[in-house]
């Protein structure tokens, strides 16, 4: 079988390593974005599916879009089986969703039709749920309502921030990937439709997502933090100055009392969140404790 792999960042290779551990599957190329200058030094940078594509010695595309006749050529020449896609952050247009005989695949952070677009993970933690998984569907031109082919289910303990929960759900995706993709092209498995009356949408993030709401309930904001973790993160002001809450806590049974001598109490609408780590705007992030030494004014503090 002949595949075609798109993605993008660090949390979509295990897709890609579990698809070339596939049987009878070659992977003849993967597409990524084109290498892009990054950082303050602005460094030319490639997308870290290219690196682990080329340590695997596959042929790797780099089309800016693939809405060009030119592109859809090149790619329609490849003759695949089956297009794998995982965290690509391009649209595929009509005549590319009809290429492959067995469709283009797709790996989603949620057990969909909950939590559609582009921030599942995130708001899977923002709802506190105790539960998630990672759905495995058939494209189609719509946002994420394609037919389902399988779903894997994972327990949340609640400490979970959205990068490592992102990082988890795409390892298993991998594997459900790899356990569901000769089923479904030797025809022993049949897609479902969605239930299109339980769909959830989520909404692109926006810096401002992270800036701290004080009269909002610390459990809400603990959950926030690790939602937002690694970014926007989470953020107040204070004597005009951006300050990241890099890791926060909430109180044992024991109330504010359960904080430990490491931890400093910011008082919410309902109840204490506990700063561990925190960073002031063109400082080093530091301990609640040393923090505390340098700018000891900040106790007592009444922020907005």
């Amino acid at each position: 079988m002949r595949a075609v792999f798109m993605g993008t960042p660090d949390f979509a290779v295990p897709v890609l390593e579990a698809l070339c551990e596939g049987p009878a599957v070659e992977v003849v190329a993967v597409y990524t974005p084109p290498d892009r200058p990054r950082g303050r030094g602005q460094e030319i940078e490639s997308p870290p599916v290219k690196v682990a594509a080329t340590s695997l010695d596959l042929p790797v595309f780099q089309p800016a879009s693939l809405r060009s006749s030119d592109i859809q050529e090149e790619l329609s020449a490849l003759q695949s089986d089956v297009i794998v896609v995982a965290a690509y952050g391009k649209l595929l247009p009509p005549k590319v969703l009809e290429m492959p005989p067995f469709g283009c695949l797709n790996i989603h952070p949620s057990l969909l039709p909950k939590y559609r677009g582009p921030s599942p993970v995130v708001a899977t933690i923002l709802d506190g749920l105790c539960e998630t998984g990672v759905t495995l569907m058939l494209l189609d031109e719509g946002m994420d309502t394609g037919p389902l082919l399988a779903q894997a289910r994972m327990a949340l303990t609640g400490t979970e921030t959205a990068e490592t929960l992102t990082q988890e759900l795409f390892k298993v995706g991998g594997e459900l990937l790899l356990a569901t993709l000769g089923q479904w092209t030797s025809g022993l498995l049949e897609a479902s439709p969605q239930d299109h009356s339980q769909a959830t949408v989520t909404s692109k993030l926006a810096r401002s997502d992270g800036m701290v709401d004080w009269m909002l309930a610390a459990s809400i904001l603990e959950r926030m933090q690790r939602a937002y973790t690694p970014w926007p993160g989470l953020y107040t002001e204070w004597e005009g100055k951006s300050l990241r809450l890099l890791e926060v806590t909430l109180p044992n049974s024991l109330g504010a009392e359960g904080f430990d001598e490491a931890t400093l109490g910011i008082g919410t609408a309902d109840g204490i969140l506990g700063i561990r780590t925190l960073q002031l705007e063109g400082r080093r992030a530091t301990s609640a404790a040393e923090f505390l030494r340098g700018y000891p004014q900040f106790l007592g503090s009444v922020l907005s």
